[in-house]
């Protein structure tokens, strides 16, 4: 049998909720480490401070999601890299499956761990919160969050997260052509930073971080990751293609 007789879409469709199941460890090791996040959390983000005044003595810390969010890109990363590797590519092969079906599949995956990923990262700051006022007796001061600003954010983190994935398929993709890649890439980040500052100019990656990070319109911050995202997805599609149907 062949995709001949069998459309493209409805064997992505397939092939996506056998991964939903089948990849359950992925979204088993999201709750442990937004968990571990969130223990991290609790001891106040950005560090805390204090002082006195007029016989009063008060300490500050600030709880907030955003090591959660840190944490959660990290989970995005290794997932997207883990599901190119050989063990993962062989399981797709109980379907009738090509390079594309499989990669279209593995995007709408990475696509559904990552909207998911994002409510949880950013919800969590609700939990953080709970947790320090019923657990530890903390007296909170926290500003009115309404559901637009809570959207936003989901939105947000959803696009970052999105983004980190494309980057982890991509280096996953390249990793599968030649694994001389897995030390290749990290040499190269690291090999940047140390050549920018060795030549006393701004770091190429932090300016990339700027030009992502530092972006105020969410419109045009939502154009840039989307366009990027859409680059390193073919890129690694296009990679993939190139290898043989099974190794």
């Amino acid at each position: 049998m062949s995709l001949a007789n069998v459309s493209l879409m409805e064997t992505v469709k397939k092939q996506f909720q056998f991964k939903m199941k089948a990849y359950i460890d992925a979204f088993s090791s999201l709750v442990g480490i937004q968990f571990i996040a969130i223990l991290f959390s609790l001891a106040g983000n950005g560090g805390s401070s204090g002082g006195s005044s007029s016989g009063f003595i008060f300490h500050i810390k600030n709880y907030s999601a955003d090591l959660v969010i840190v944490f959660t890109f990290i989970w995005i990363l290794v997932t997207s890299i883990t599901i190119t590797t050989k063990p993962y590519r062989n399981q797709e092969f109980t379907f009738v499956t090509n390079r594309l079906s499989s990669s279209l599949s593995n995007i709408f995956f990475l696509l559904a761990a990552s909207i998911l990923g994002a409510i949880t990262a950013v919800m969590s700051r609700f939990l953080i919160q709970c947790i320090a006022y019923f657990l530890f007796k903390e007296q909170l001061y926290a500003t009115p969050l309404v559901t637009s600003e809570i959207m936003i954010g989901i939105v947000a983190s959803l696009l970052y997260i999105f983004w980190i994935s494309s980057i982890g398929y991509f280096i996953g993709a390249l990793v599968q052509v030649h694994k001389m890649f897995a030390v290749l890439v990290p040499v190269i980040v690291v090999g940047s930073l140390f050549y920018d500052g060795f030549m006393q100019r701004d770091a190429t990656l932090i300016g990339l971080f700027q030009f992502y990070f530092f972006e105020s319109s969410l419109a045009l911050f939502a154009i840039k990751v989307l366009v990027t995202t859409a680059l390193f997805y073919l890129a690694s599609m296009s990679i993939l293609n190139r290898m043989e149907v099974r190794r």
